[in-house]
């Protein structure tokens, strides 16, 4: 299975994207805003466009299974200019200020914003619990 997200709508404060699995819309997303290669603001940088893997696994902070993506053997996220992220997990939340570098999920989308997320949410685990590999692509259309 792969998903893809593709970064639409890019402001000041937030990356607007669209998410498919295999070709099927699934929902929008929300990141923090795309940054140049090898540049990082803590907490309100998007991860680099590449290729990830994503697993599921179990979340400390959120206390529950969650899709984890990285592209580095310690589950991490690394740019090719060395700039690493950590614990960058797919999730529920609305705006720039909820996702500390994650991609947040929503069913509706307006500036800045991602709406009815907790539903994209549980429709996205949906169609992931059951898969054991999964890959991401992100891209810019």
């Amino acid at each position: 299975m792969k998903l893809r997200l593709e970064r639409t709508t890019f402001t000041d404060k937030s990356t607007i994207g669209e998410l498919y699995l295999d070709n099927d819309f699934i929902c929008y997303t929300l990141e923090d805003v795309v940054r140049l290669p090898g540049v990082k603001v803590y907490g309100e940088t998007c991860i680099p466009y590449g290729r990830y893997s994503v697993t599921l696994s179990w979340s400390n902070r959120f206390k529950q299974l969650m899709p984890l993506v990285y592209n580095k053997p310690d589950l991490s996220v690394q740019d090719d200019k060395g700039v690493r992220f950590d614990g960058i997990r797919i999730h529920a939340g609305n705006t720039a200020k909820d996702t500390h570098g994650c991609p947040l999920v929503g069913l509706s989308k307006s500036k800045d914003f991602v709406g009815n997320s907790r539903d994209a949410y549980k429709l996205l685990m949906d169609k992931l619990k059951y898969i054991d590999i999964i890959k991401l692509d992100i891209v810019k259309v």
